[in-house]
Parts: C-alpha cells; structure tokens; sequence
C-alpha cells in the first residue's frame, strides 16, 4: 500500500518550475499584484565575558496598526539556548517551538543540554528547504561546553556567526549603537545597557518597533529573562470615556433572515432495576 507522507528526494540545484506559474498570477491580478508586507521590530544580540545577551521590543504590527503592544519576541529553544524572532510573528512562533521540541527530545534521549551549533543546523536546514517562504529572521544565542555564541539565520538558511547584531525594520539605528560601543570582554552591566541602548535607539527611529523593552542574559549559571526590562515612557492617557447613545449611528438598511432550526425532542427511560 502507497503510503501518502512519503517524500520524494529532491533534485540536485535550483528548481525554477515555479517561474511559469507566477507568470500566470502575474496575468490574473492585471498588474495589481500584491506588494510585499512590511513588519516591524528591533531586535539585538551581544557576546559579553560570561556569556550573552538578547534583547527585543514588544510592539507587533499589521500593517499601519499596533496589534500587540506586549509580543513576547524571545523564545525559548532550551535551558541554555534562546532565540530572538523577526519578520512574520507566526513563523517566528512555529518554527522556534519546532526547534525547541526536536531539542527537547535530544536532551531527553542523551541526558544533557545541546550545543547551540546544533540548533543552528536545524534551523538552517529547515528555512532552506522553503526558500524563503516562511518569513523568520532570527538571532541565536546561547552557552555550551564549546563557549558563547551568537549567530544570525536569514530566511532563506543563511548563516553567520557574529559578536554582536541587531536585525529588524530598526537594525541600522541600533547597529550604529553596537558598533560604536561593542568591545571584547565587555562586563555583564555594560553589555545589558548596550543592548538596551540599541533596542531604544531602534525604537526611536522605527514605528514598527516599540513599547517595552525585554532583554535575556544567558550564563553557564541560568538564564535571566527579564520582561520588561524598561517600559515604555509614552504613555497615552485617555482623556474621555467614550460611550455613544443607541441611535448614534443611522441604521441605512435592514434585511431580517429567518432562520430554520430542527428542534429534537430526546426522552430518557428509566431501566427497571426491580
């Protein structure tokens, strides 16, 4: 019996097959085709003496609107890894619990926390395998037997291992702070306010980030995840209550539909037990 989950082994190279149809689709939207959505963040990372820090806004958008003004943009992967997201906020999700669940099933299996190498080679494996079509950024970072490190994994499966980044809409504000104040060896305080100082200035200079500020310090000790680490200074307050009288709003047209509902009538019979 042919089994429906089975997969055939991919041909060496690029595929352009699809070319032919986003030609087609091309025809179809009569040159309206559909423009590439943007997404907001600010996200950083940096490698201090003892270990390493994340740090992430928390304002997610779609489109012009603020839809979530506390996203949680730091995701667990294992006791000694974590992971910043960017791009699109379910692909971020799904594919960091992926992750974390292959992960957990290694350290139940061997008994010991894995090395952060090898979640980077999942996480590669699995956005190249999609080319691009889940819309994941992310920043890796964590602590292993082989020491701190920090990488970078694009959308499309590429790698690089860094000392310190930022990725998002508000990168290049907050790069700009990572380059000027980055240094080796940098102490646990000094690294926390660097990655502070960069998230904020990425804040400053992006509508698609802000709101609070989370930061996550991982050590051959724990980790430390602190949420929030620095609220937001803008606080709107609302000057009125809002509340309109019934008829506010005209009624333009009205269409009442009935609707058939099949009443059943159940009876229960007591079984004689005598």
């Amino acid at each position: 019996m042919a089994l429906s989950n089975i997969r055939e082994t991919a041909a060496a190279g690029f595929n352009f097959d699809n070319a032919a149809r986003n030609a087609a689709l091309e025809g179809l939207f009569e040159g309206r085709t559909p423009k590439p959505l943007k997404t907001g963040t600010t996200i950083a990372g940096v490698v201090f003496k003892d270990g390493v820090v994340l740090g992430a806004d928390t304002r997610a958008t779609s489109s012009e609107v603020v839809a979530d003004k506390m996203c949680e943009k730091i995701h667990y992967i294992s006791p000694n890894i974590y992971c910043c997201g960017a791009g699109t906020a379910a692909d971020t999700q799904k594919t960091t619990d992926l992750l974390s669940s292959n992960l957990s099933i290694f350290s139940l299996n061997s008994g010991r926390n894995p090395r952060v190498i090898m979640a980077v080679n999942i996480l590669q494996d699995m956005l190249y395998r999609y080319r691009g079509q889940i819309g994941a950024s992310l920043i890796l970072g964590g602590v292993d037997c082989t020491g701190n490190h920090l990488y970078t994994v694009g959308p499309y499966g590429s790698v690089n291992e860094v000392p310190y980044l930022a990725m998002g809409s508000g990168d290049l504000a907050a790069l700009g702070i990572l380059e000027d104040g980055f240094k080796p060896n940098l102490e646990l305080e000094e690294a926390k306010d660097l990655v502070r100082v960069a998230i904020h200035a990425g804040i400053m200079e992006d509508l698609g980030s802000g709101n609070n500020l989370d930061i996550c310090v991982i050590t051959r000790q724990g980790v430390d995840y602190i949420r929030p680490y620095q609220e937001s200074e803008y606080k709107n307050k609302r000057e009125m209550r809002y509340k309109y009288r019934p008829g506010t709003t005209p009624v333009l047209t009205e269409k009442v539909v009935p609707l058939k509902v099949a009443v059943v009538v159940e009876t229960v019979q007591r079984m004689d037990t005598a």
